[in-house]
């Protein structure tokens, strides 16, 4: 109490002091008594050791008042000086919308590649090209010339295009055609000098064991029987320690597997993906789902560096990795894809057959729309969930009404009345398959079943007779609604309503491949109607009311 009565008295005093003086050592009075009021706040300390001392008459000495006083820094921008006028601030220029100046760049893309008569007009290794003819393989689709044109450019990029159209080989191609024995070659046509591989070249993850086995034996024929040790599956439910010691043995450079067994494998230190060039997603808006989210944000640790990241901006080990080139694939394209995109890539690129686009420049959708009012936001178009470019062009769409107890029945009929060879059937759930099969081996027509509870040599052996052609009826679940490739495939029917457009898409994305004529039938209850009505104004497709009379398909009047 004591003290802080003293430092009142002070401050009373110099007060009246400045104000008896008109300058003190050359300053304005209002300026001085700031710093003595300072000088008197910083001397608190001393003041107190001086409390218990004799009061001694005050002076400008006792105050500690410096004679001079420090001129202000005009560096510092936080202090106004008495007098200026307001806007003498000054004005902070607008931050500039980097987005608008990515949109507004051009693409240096060569549009006359997308419509290329041949793979030897694209930008391919001939080696690669020479193999294409071996195994038959020489007019690309129309995806496929866009997607490795803009690939080979170094972009990031999101394939979307109907199941069936050969997307697989679009992100494949230019892949090969860089790494491994199929790339091209330098200067005079000497091959490159081996270097040391710093481990897998390129990862490819796709959502199920069979897609990504599909991918295994699509590179397996491309680099023929003497490299295709060169490509490693990681699928889970297969020996993981075999799978360690092929990737110890065959230093292979590409790896395809599931997020799950991939992840698992990289964490133990046995997967070295520091040096990986490419990094592909397919089916990638099912990668999206919450079960994959640890094994994907840890996959993205660890596979390369995220492209447009400069090795002096990062620290640590992630400073020598790889810039890797990222490339997601699916026929929908819903936003939670577009904005993985982003986040995951540099300036990505929306890519489709004859089209290539800034994905920054697609609009987001609005809140009002969903999947049941697609007319809620017509600019989001461009990455609704479901389109007409995700369904194969070629496909005829039909619905009929049945009973449940007769719906297996109505399956057997509509396969004579359309004479299918190769039918797969879809239900939603995995325990009345075994029935339908039963049902449809009673009378006469060799089927089985495929789901997930079923061992992997189980599976294989399953499929493999349905592409051999020893059974007519492939009764399964979503587990085969994508990436499932049976060209033969000439009917898909659905004995249960799919769950949304999503999956009707990929559905019917099992018949109709690469150019070929498909149907589509789904059985339906009358009370189920409304939906399938519903799936085609989404889909925007023609989905047709049908009858099987007298061993044909007849095309009915729809009711009102």
């Amino acid at each position: 109490m004591e003290l802080l009565v003293r430092q009142a008295h002070h401050g009373a005093i110099a007060l009246a002091l400045a104000s008896s003086r008109s300058f003190v050592g050359g300053r304005s009075p209002l300026r001085c008594l700031f710093a003595i009021r300072a000088a008197g706040f910083s001397s608190a300390v001393r003041t107190n050791h001086r409390a218990e001392s004799p009061v001694a008459p005050l002076t400008i000495s006792n105050l500690e008042l410096d004679a001079e006083i420090k001129p202000r820094r005009k560096k510092d921008r936080r202090t106004v000086e008495f007098g200026a006028p307001r806007n003498a601030a000054a004005k902070i220029p607008p931050a500039k919308d980097k987005s608008v100046e990515r949109r507004k760049k051009k693409l240096e893309i060569d549009e006359s590649l997308f419509s290329a008569k041949s793979f030897s007009e694209l930008s391919l290794s001939p080696r690669l090209v020479d193999r294409l003819n071996e195994v038959g393989l020489s007019v690309p689709t129309e995806v496929q010339s866009t997607a490795i044109s803009t690939i080979a450019l170094k972009h990031d990029v999101v394939i979307q295009s109907y199941t069936g159209s050969g997307k697989t080989l679009a992100y494949l191609l230019p892949i090969l055609s860089e790494i491994g024995p199929l790339k091209k070659l330098i200067g005079d046509g000497a091959a490159q000098a081996p270097e040391e591989k710093p481990g897998i070249e390129a990862v490819i993850i796709a959502p199920s064991r069979e897609l990504a086995m599909q991918i295994v034996r699509e590179v397996e024929r491309l680099l023929g029987p003497s490299d295709r040790k060169l490509v490693q599956q990681l699928v889970g439910g297969a020996n993981r320690s075999r799978q360690e010691e092929a990737l110890k043995k065959n230093k292979p450079i590409i790896a395809v597997g599931t997020p799950g067994r991939i992840a698992e494998i990289s964490t133990s230190g046995k997967l070295h993906t520091h040096g990986c060039r490419f990094l592909v997603l397919d089916e990638v808006d099912q990668l999206l789902s919450f079960n994959y989210r640890e094994d994907l944000h840890r996959i993205l640790e660890h596979v390369g560096r995220r492209s447009g990241t400069k090795p002096s901006s990062v620290m640590g080990p992630l400073a020598r990795r790889t810039e890797r080139q990222t490339i997601l694939v699916s026929a929908t394209i819903p936003f939670s894809v577009v904005r993985a995109a982003r986040d995951w890539g540099s300036e990505p690129l929306l890519v489709r057959a004859k089209s290539v686009v800034p994905l920054d420049s697609l609009p987001p959708p609005s809140p009002g729309a969903s999947p049941s009012n697609p007319d809620a936001n017509a600019a989001s178009v461009p990455i609704s969930q479901v389109t007409t470019e995700s369904l194969p062009p070629s496909l005829e769409h039909f619905y009929c009404i049945s009973q449940a107890r007769h719906k297996v029945d109505t399956l057997r009929r509509c396969v004579h009345a359309l004479d299918a060879r190769t039918v797969i059937a879809f239900m939603n759930n995995t325990k009345p398959l075994k029935d339908a099969v039963f049902k449809l081996e009673a009378r006469g027509m060799s089927a089985a079943e495929l789901h997930g509870d079923l061992g992997k040599l189980a599976r294989s052996t399953t499929l493999k007779r349905f592409k051999d052609g020893e059974l007519r009826v492939l009764v399964t679940n979503e587990l085969s609604a994508r990436g499932l490739d049976v060209p033969e495939c000439d009917l898909v029917v659905n004995l249960e309503l799919p769950t949304d457009s999503v999956h009707y898409a990929h559905r019917a994305g099992r018949t109709g491949r690469l150019g070929r004529k498909g149907n589509v039938v789904t059985i339906c209850e009358e009370p189920e109607v409304f939906v399938v009505k519903k799936l085609r104004r989404h889909l925007g497709v023609g989905i047709h009311p049908c009858e099987f009379t007298e061993g044909k398909l007849v095309v009915v009047k729809e009711e009102e």
